[in-house]
């Protein structure tokens, strides 16, 4: 397994249920901090790490200087390249230049926003403004308060109205990064079918499996007129990955700065909006123990149309699409699981229990009630 930890100490990450587990790309240590900091002319000397990040994907540290408090994250080149940080660095410079308060980004002295060391790349950030309310809950967990996700909706909106001129292409065949190909498309299992072949190790680990025929199953049940319905959607690119432990908040309740644009690039708007609501108003690690959230998806909207404006034309495709937004970053999932980490056990709850029974849910009486509640406006 590439870069796996062979002594993890006391260092856990979340993984794909609701335990902590060893990590697979090991803590970033002192001596490597220091060796990369010197990179980075301002950020000085290295004083301590004073946390290391539970999330999986990668390994990243919040650490001190003696010029303060920066966000120190190592991806595997697989993962990511300082090419490809480059344009999510992009899209962050945008938000900044419109308003929006997002991490800065530090720059080596020749002003790249990343390297590339060994087997691995870095990138360095300020620390952003405000209080991390969710740091060490899981990334689809809930809003502590329907107050919460209304300022997590107010605050997207905002990051959408932000972005309507930034004019990047959408990023190509990166792992773990949103995309947004087979759901408009007018013939969507065989862009999926391309998807897939286009992905060797996923295609091996689809090899025994009935994936056609249970894609061709779900899309059938959930996907009529979706596709006409997103060819008309503006292209916007989005966040993708809007939960709680992304955002930063101030004493008052407010979202204070927004970070974590891995899997950002171009979908639409409504794709960020039902991608936020399907991560965090249904609790899907603890299904057995807690009921959806539809309180929560209507207050995110609420905060939304206080900036931006939601017909109930967008209603009406939001609650279509909802049930198979997760698809291609699942696909994402069972490929870096498959390919990167030869993980099979790991591919598979990324196929089965995320983009199967997720989509099987939303056809369950629950799931209708639910996405009638979103419909209807109101909490059942």
């Amino acid at each position: 397994m590439i870069g796996a930890a062979s002594d993890p100490g006391p260092h856990r990450v979340h993984g794909m249920g609701t335990a902590l587990e060893a990590p697979v790309w090991p803590a970033i240590t002192a001596q490597e901090a220091e060796a990369v900091l010197a990179r980075f002319p301002a950020a000085g000397t290295l004083a301590g790490l004073r946390w290391h990040s539970p999330r999986p994907f990668s390994a990243a540290t919040l650490l001190e200087t003696d010029r303060g408090a920066f966000f120190l994250k190592r991806h595997h080149l697989r993962l990511r390249s300082p090419a490809t940080l480059a344009e999510e660095h992009a899209f962050m410079a945008h938000l900044r230049a419109a308003g929006l308060t997002v991490p800065d980004v530090l720059t080596t002295a020749d002003g790249a926003g990343a390297i590339a060391s060994g087997e691995w790349s870095y990138e360095l950030q300020s620390r952003a403004p405000g209080n991390d309310l969710y740091r060490d809950r899981q990334s689809w967990t809930p809003f502590l308060s329907h107050d919460h996700a209304h300022e997590a909706g107010v605050a997207l909106a905002r990051l959408h109205r932000a972005v309507r001129d930034f004019a990047a292409p959408a990023r190509i065949g990166q792992p773990l990064v949103s995309s947004f190909t087979i759901l408009p498309a007018r013939d969507p299992l065989a862009v999926v079918a391309a998807y897939v072949a286009a992905r060797p190790a996923l295609a091996g680990f689809l090899a025994d499996k009935p994936w056609r025929q249970e894609l061709k199953r779900l899309i059938a049940a959930l996907a009529d007129g979706l596709a006409e319905r997103l060819q008309t959607q503006p292209p916007l690119w989005t966040h993708n990955d809007w939960h709680p432990s992304n955002l930063l908040w101030s004493p008052e309740g407010t979202v204070s700065a927004v970070f974590d644009f891995g899997l950002a690039t171009q979908t639409c708007a409504l794709h960020d909006i039902a991608t936020a609501i399907e991560r965090t108003a249904i609790p899907w690690l603890e299904m057995d123990a807690g009921a959806p959230d539809a309180g929560a998806a209507l207050a995110l909207l609420a905060g939304y149309r206080t900036v931006l404006p939601l017909t109930r034309t967008d209603i009406d495709t939001l609650s279509r699409l909802l049930p198979l937004v997760h698809i291609e970053f699942a696909l994402s999932e069972a490929d870096y699981f498959a390919g990167i980490l030869a993980d099979r056990d790991q591919a598979m709850m990324a196929w089965q229990d995320y983009l199967i029974d997720h989509a099987d849910w939303f056809l369950s009486p629950p799931g209708q009630d639910f996405l009638q509640d979103l419909r209807n406006g109101k909490a059942g």
